[in-house]
């Protein structure tokens, strides 16, 4: 039994269950296999009653990383659960739809709006993934291609076979997609500087928040980062309520990343003495608080535009999310992008 309160895995029946293997599943580690199917069971017991021999792979013992094959049959033990994972079941995650952008048999993009996790952790209870299962209760697959910070908006990918998953994950990995976001940098920002390469650290601080540094390059904690800068408008802000000072300048900045480091863009353009406007890591104070006088209350980064290949098709995809109406009220008529993808 897990944890000193725990209630039996409401999945299976309290005896013996068989769990078969599907076509998408084949070629999947059985720790992988398991850890997908049975939510709420902590890794380390899953990896017990594999290494107990308590899990059966047609009736024979399995390692962890043994691949399993379409037709296997899975036999998994009793598995109880903690009373937080019970509960987590009991109260599931409310179901929401989001902004579809593109959607087939193979994957999902939508826009996700600011201010929503795109899964749950770290103290929120779910997010993006979870609300789509409750929403769909028919789909046997969905899994996050990739993340967005909780403050951003914009396209988010969901893979709906596994699949696709392995397929787009792997395009991720070795730089085959195209990512281009829209961020607002406070002041103006030099034409000539295009290309951001800093290594970043990621760390904790005391009170167990995630934050991101640059480092020296010779840094052995340093991860390499590069980010790709274009100014699209350059901008003159109004200036605050009830207040005479001059216009504040801002630079309107299409952002291409070639790798993807946790908060890159926020910390690159941060480094580099350009903020960007309302975020509230790496930002500035005043200059945010001011700027949430003229209506601005999330930080100014989209997910603007993607492009990587079908996973199923091999297809060159090209999707664009407007920008949400919050961002696009605070830039005046001329200084939206007019790049449109195909």
């Amino acid at each position: 039994m897990i944890g000193a309160a725990a209630r039996t895995f409401a999945g299976p029946t309290q005896n013996v269950c068989i769990l078969p293997v599907d076509e998408e599943s084949a070629g999947q580690r059985l720790d992988n296999f398991l850890l997908r199917h049975l939510k709420g069971v902590p890794k380390t017991h899953v990896y017990r009653i594999i290494r107990s021999g308590e899990v059966r792979v047609n009736k024979g013992r399995a390692a962890a990383d043994t691949r399993v094959a379409a037709g296997d049959q899975i036999r998994v033990p009793p598995i109880r659960l903690s009373e937080a994972a019970v509960l987590k079941k009991e109260s599931p995650a409310p179901a929401r739809d989001f902004p579809l952008l593109f959607e087939d048999e193979y994957v999902l993009a939508l826009d996700k709006p600011a201010g929503v996790a795109v899964h749950g952790g770290s103290g929120v209870s779910f997010g993006v993934i979870e609300q789509l299962r409750q929403a769909r209760p028919g789909a046997k697959f969905l899994e996050l291609v990739h993340r967005l910070d909780r403050e951003t908006s914009g396209i988010l990918l969901v893979a709906k076979r596994r699949s696709a998953l392995t397929r787009l994950q792997d395009q991720f990995r070795e730089r085959e997609t195209g990512k281009t976001y829209l961020a607002l940098a406070l002041g103006a920002w030099p034409a000539s500087r295009k290309v951001i390469d800093l290594p970043l650290h990621k760390y904790l601080q005391a009170d167990g928040e995630r934050r991101v540094k640059v480092v020296a390059k010779d840094d052995p904690d340093g991860m390499r980062a590069i980010t790709l800068v274009k100014v699209a408008r350059r901008l003159s802000l109004p200036p605050m309520p009830g207040e005479p000072a001059a216009p504040q300048e801002a630079s309107l900045l299409e952002v291409t990343i070639k790798t993807g480091r946790t908060h890159q863009i926020r910390v690159h353009l941060a480094a580099q003495g350009h903020p960007i406007a309302g975020d509230d890591k790496y930002g500035e104070f005043d200059a945010n608080k001011a700027m949430h006088r003229i209506g601005l209350r999330r930080m100014f980064l989209h997910a603007w535009q993607l492009q990587f290949d079908h996973p199923a098709t091999g297809e060159r995809m090209a999707l664009t999310a407007p920008l949400p109406p919050e961002l696009q009220a605070l830039l005046p008529p001329a200084a939206t992008p007019t790049t449109t993808a195909t």
